[in-house]
């Protein structure tokens, strides 16, 4: 298992800080503490875990750069109300190898109160989405994909809300599985309560392999 020293325990202050001061001026004015608190330390969180990634099944990739595995903090406001510039949070991306076009992969998001982690695909293309219905109709396939989503629920992750308030016309399904089927996206994700302390110690990487490896098998049954 990698070492890391973990987080630095000002990342937390400078994120709510960030959050209570979401301003260009303000920004600047910390840019210091970007570079060190989040920048640097993201990155090298990123660093620790490229071998947990390189050992995984399926295996991840760890992009180590700013808009790779370590996602920017400036918002893209154009199409959002929220006109806020900055993200007041270090996101951490794990694309599924392969594919860090298609945002499949695992998650990790460190907010000034919580960390939050998942894993899954956004919004299905159509052709995925039709191949998708016909997987959770196949009662073998359908079972291995609930049998994954009870990995990620066992370290607290939770599937999203459906997209849909009906199922599709033409489709049919018995209620206990039904809302797999008025899915657009298969996303499961959680949050801790509070910020756990072991994110500012050696023992942060053993705890992080410990999420990403409940959330594996969702992966592997996406990528099949």
């Amino acid at each position: 298992m990698p070492t890391w020293a973990g987080l630095p325990r000002d990342t937390p202050a400078y994120l709510a800080e960030l959050a209570a001061n979401n301003r260009r001026d303000w920004f600047e004015a910390q840019r210091d503490r970007y570079e060190t608190v989040w920048k640097a330390a993201g990155l090298d969180l990123v660093q620790a875990l490229a071998p947990v990634c390189a050992a995984a099944v399926p295996r991840l990739d760890a992009v180590p750069k700013v808009g790779g595995s370590l996602r920017r903090i400036h918002r893209d406001t154009r199409f959002s109300n929220d006109k806020s510039p900055y993200a007041p949070m270090l996101h951490i991306m794990l694309p599924l190898a392969g594919h860090t076009g298609d945002h499949r992969g695992i998650h990790l998001l460190l907010r000034p109160d919580r960390l939050g982690f998942g894993a899954g695909q956004w919004g299905l293309p159509a052709a995925e989405l039709r191949r998708f219905r016909a997987r959770v109709a196949d009662p073998a396939d359908r079972a291995a994909l609930q049998a994954a989503a009870a990995q990620a629920e066992a370290v607290g992750s939770r599937w999203d809300a459906p997209d849909l308030k009906r199922l599709p016309a033409g489709l049919s399904a018995d209620p206990d599985w039904e809302h797999l089927l008025r899915r657009k996206s298969v996303i499961l994700r959680g949050a801790t309560e509070g910020l756990p302390d072991w994110l500012f110690t050696a023992d942060a990487i053993a705890q992080l392999s410990r999420l990403i490896a409940a959330h594996l098998p969702l992966l592997g049954w996406l990528a099949r």
